[in-house]
């Protein structure tokens, strides 16, 4: 089978997912503890965010999707068109195939040659030489690199790789390579704290969870099998949420992405510890479904949106979501258990020792190591 044509197969299997999806996740498990009189005046909210040197106006982006056949290469320009218009951040799909076949370039290209001055993510694999991450970047003048992690898409592809032990290496000698900011993520079934606390180690600068609860590419691969005897790797994973709460304090700074459904979970990511959160195929679908016009009326919502519960919330900017009480709940509670997570703390952060709003947002930014 041609890479084009994987990546086309990629695209239908996802859409049908989505379509199929039920809509429940452990997003639903995180609650804000309403405040009555916590609200703020709405022009005193921005929904500006930094994070690892990087600086975006919105916390909102267009995660990683696709590239590499004629079709996706049409639906990379309308993402690079709506991200243009709603002015938030987008990420390319894996550029594998451009490096393995130069003639693709132009359905990678035109998320820069759409999006001039957008800024723009490239993405590659952990295998990929530190000349070929440079190519990458070049060809997208990009002004950060993914590195996409997945075993358990790896595992159930028929042609996917099966040698995962030099990963770690690689992504240390990239990261060391470039001259971006780079940043690790999964691609649907989470980074763990363990995980997270290596890539710091590694030099990577920012970590994009993506946990379970939006697109499962085990599952996806599992469908291009003739046999699909990999249903059990369905469901693959922690949670983005379940991730969030692992990954509080760990150091480095980390987006999330993974079955975000609306603007309460883009502020329950944001609550939870994240810089920014990343959409892939709801936005996806929404394209496929709409076109451009109704994309971009989809982000330009969910950003005003977002803002309306900051201005309920008390939270003038994106950071200040992490002093709100949240609840956690169900089988989300029972995983911090296991892990050692304190969930009490949160219930109960906006009056914690006294301390105030500032001294709570200061105490995360040193935690991860970002400035205000």
């Amino acid at each position: 089978m041609s890479s084009a044509q994987r990546k086309d197969d990629h695209v239908r299997l996802a859409m049908e997912q989505h379509r199929a999806h039920s809509g429940l996740n452990q997003f639903d498990e995180v609650s804000f503890v309403h405040h009555a009189l916590a609200g703020i005046d709405r022009p005193d909210v921005s929904l500006a965010t930094s994070f690892g040197g990087i600086q975006w106006q919105a916390p909102l982006y267009i995660n990683a999707m696709t590239g590499g056949s004629a079709k996706t290469g049409a639906i990379n320009r309308d993402l690079a068109t709506a991200a243009r218009e709603s002015g938030v951040a987008i990420a390319s799909g894996s550029m594998n195939a451009y490096l393995k076949d130069p003639s693709c370039a132009d359905t990678f290209r035109v998320l820069r040659t759409h999006n001039p001055d957008g800024f723009v993510m490239a993405n590659i694999n952990a295998t990929t030489s530190v000349d070929n991450a440079l190519r990458a970047v070049d060809l997208l003048r990009a002004d950060a690199l993914q590195i996409h992690v997945n075993t358990a898409q790896e595992t159930p592809m028929p042609e996917g790789d099966r040698s995962f032990a030099a990963w770690a290496g690689q992504i240390e000698k990239i990261a060391a390579g470039v001259d971006v900011p780079v940043i690790v993520k999964e691609v649907g079934n989470g980074l763990s704290r363990q995980s997270v606390l290596l890539l710091k180690d590694l030099g990577v600068r920012v970590a994009d969870l993506a946990g379970r609860g939006g697109t499962d590419f085990a599952r996806i691969e599992n469908g291009r099998r003739e046999l699909a005897d990999y249903a059990y790797l369905h469901g693959w994973g922690q949670s983005t949420a379940a991730c969030l709460l692992d990954c509080r304090g760990a150091g480095l700074p980390v987006l999330a992405s993974g079955g975000v459904r609306h603007p309460l979970d883009v502020a329950r990511s944001l609550a939870l510890g994240a810089r920014a959160v990343g959409v892939s195929g709801g936005f996806l679908r929404t394209l496929m479904d709409g076109g451009v016009a109704a994309l971009v009326t989809q982000i330009t919502t969910w950003l005003d949106q977002l803002a309306a519960l900051q201005t309920m919330l008390g939270a003038r900017t994106p950071a200040d979501l992490t002093r709100c009480d949240l609840l956690i709940h169900g089988s989300l509670r029972d995983f911090c258990a296991d892990r050692g997570v304190d969930t009490g703390r949160l219930a109960r952060r906006s009056t914690a020792n006294g301390s105030t709003a500032t001294d709570s947002i200061d105490a995360l930014h040193e935690m991860t190591g970002s400035t205000r």
